[in-house]
C-alpha cells in the first residue's frame, strides 16, 4: 500500500487522540443547559489569561472580531490612520476597514515580518493626521522584537495592537507576544496552534476598563441585560467551543508547541538543497511555528507538484498582498503599484508552507525532507 498523504493539518488525528475528552466536554455543556456566555466561557477566559500571562481574556466569535473589538475598545475614530503589514491574512486589514480606519503599509524584512526600522521611519513622518495605530502581525508563529515595539509606542505615542493569531505562546527575549499592547487579538480558527472545532477568538487586555469595554462590545454593547451603552457587535465565543478549548486544546498546547519546535528544528537542520531557501527567524524569537515557510527561487508550482507526487501537501501564505487585493479598491483605498513592497512581494511570489502540525510523525517529517531535498529545478 502507498503511504498515506501528509496533510498541512490533521483534524482526524486530533479527534482520534482526544475523542473521549472532546465527547466529555460536549456532554458537560449539553447537560448544563447553558449555551452562550456561561461558566465554560468564563472558566476558559481565566485559564487562557493565566496561560498567556496577561490579566484579562475575553472570548469572541473569531479573530477578525477580536481585532475590531480591540480597535473599538481603544477608542478608534473614523479616518484614523493605521500602519500595518501587506503580508498577512486579509482579516488584519479588514478589521481596520470595518472600523473606518485608513490602512497604510510598510514592507517586511527578510523574516517576512514587519520591518520595524521602516515602521519607525514612517511614524516619524510629519503628515497630518499622524498615524494613530500600529498593527504588527507575529506571522508564522515568530515573535517580532517586543522591546522595539515598546520603543515605538513610547517615541511616537501610537496605540499598539498586536495581531497574535498565529503566535500564541511565542516570546521575544522571554516576553510573551501581546504583552507590549494594551489590547491584543488572537484567533482559534481550527488550523491555529490553539484551535477550536469551529471559529473563535479572544481579546487580551492589560487593564480592567479595556476588558469591560471589550466584554460589552462583544455582546451588543450591553453593560447590563437590555442596557446598551455602546454600539456593539454580536461576537460571542459559545459555551461548546470554550469547553473544547479549555478541556482539551489548552492543556495540550505546551506539549504540542514543543512538538512543533522539534519538527521545525528537524526541517532547518536537514533541508540541504539550495533550491529550497529557509527565511531567517527574527532575533531572540521564541517561535511556536504555526507555519513552516520556505522560499522557492525557481518554479514554485513545479516544486509543489513535485511534493504532491510524493504525497506531501503544501500551502501558500500569502500569494497576493493585502495592498493589491481588489477589496481594497472597492473601499476607496489605493492599490499598491508593483515594486512598492519588494520584500513582501518576494514572499508572495516564492513562499511555500510545508506540513507542520503536532500529529506529524518522525517518518512523515523525514518524507517531507526527502521530497524537498530531491527537488531539482
Amino acid at each position: 500500500m502507498p503511504p498515506q498523504p501528509i496533510q498541512l493539518a490533521d483534524f482526524k488525528a486530533a479527534w482520534d487522540a482526544h475523542r473521549a475528552a472532546y465527547l466529555e466536554a460536549v456532554e458537560r455543556v449539553g447537560r448544563s443547559g447553558w449555551l452562550i456566555l456561561g461558566k465554560e466561557v468564563e472558566t476558559f477566559e481565566g485559564d487562557l489569561a493565566r496561560a498567556w500571562g496577561l490579566p484579562h481574556a475575553i472570548g469572541v466569535a473569531n479573530g477578525l472580531d477580536a481585532l475590531e473589538i480591540c480597535f473599538r475598545a481603544l477608542g478608534v475614530k473614523p479616518g484614523d490612520r493605521f500602519l500595518t503589514t501587506p503580508l498577512s491574512a486579509f482579516a488584519t486589514t479588514l478589521a481596520i476597514l470595518r472600523v473606518g480606519g485608513v490602512p497604510e503599509f510598510v514592507d517586511v524584512d527578510q523574516t517576512g515580518l514587519m520591518d520595524l526600522s521602516l515602521a519607525r521611519a514612517r511614524l516619524a513622518e510629519t503628515r497630518l493626521p499622524p498615524i494613530r495605530f500600529l498593527v504588527p502581525v507575529h506571522l508564522f508563529g515568530h515573535a517580532l522584537p517586543l522591546s522595539e515595539l515598546s520603543r515605538l509606542v513610547a517615541d511616537f505615542g501610537v496605540e499598539l495592537v498586536e495581531d497574535c493569531a498565529q503566535a500564541i505562546g511565542a516570546t521575544s527575549d522571554g516576553r510573551a507576544v501581546g504583552s507590549a499592547s494594551r489590547a491584543c487579538a488572537t484567533s482559534f480558527y481550527p488550523t491555529k496552534n490553539l484551535g477550536a472545532f469551529g471559529d473563535g477568538g479572544a481579546v487580551l487586555c492589560t487593564d480592567e476598563k479595556l476588558a469591560a469595554r471589550a466584554r460589552s462590545l462583544r455582546d451588543y454593547g450591553q453593560t447590563d441585560k437590555y442596557v446598551h451603552s455602546v454600539f456593539g457587535l454580536n461576537s460571542r465565543l459559545d459555551e461548546l467551543q470554550a469547553a473544547l478549548l479549555r478541556s482539551v486544546q489548552l492543556p495540550q498546547l505546551a506539549a504540542q508547541t514543543r512538538r512543533r519546535v522539534e519538527l521545525a528544528t528537524a526541517y532547518r537542520q536537514r533541508l540541504r538543497t539550495p533550491a529550497v531557501v529557509l527565511p531567517p527567524v527574527p532575533a531572540n524569537s521564541g517561535s511556536v511555528w504555526h507555519l513552516f515557510p520556505v522560499l522557492i527561487p525557481g518554479d514554485r508550482e513545479a516544486f509543489r507538484a513535485h511534493l504532491k507526487a510524493r504525497g506531501v501537501a503544501t500551502g501558500l501564505h500569502y500569494p497576493l498582498l493585502i495592498s493589491s487585493q481588489q477589496a481594497m479598491a472597492e473601499q476607496g483605498q489605493p492599490l499598491a503599484p508593483p515594486g512598492a513592497f519588494p520584500r513582501a512581494e518576494h514572499f508572495a511570489n516564492h513562499e511555500v508552507s510545508l506540513p507542520l502540525h503536532p500529529f506529524l510523525t518522525d517518518e512523515d517529517c523525514a518524507r517531507v525532507i526527502d521530497a524537498c531535498n530531491s527537488w531539482q529545478p
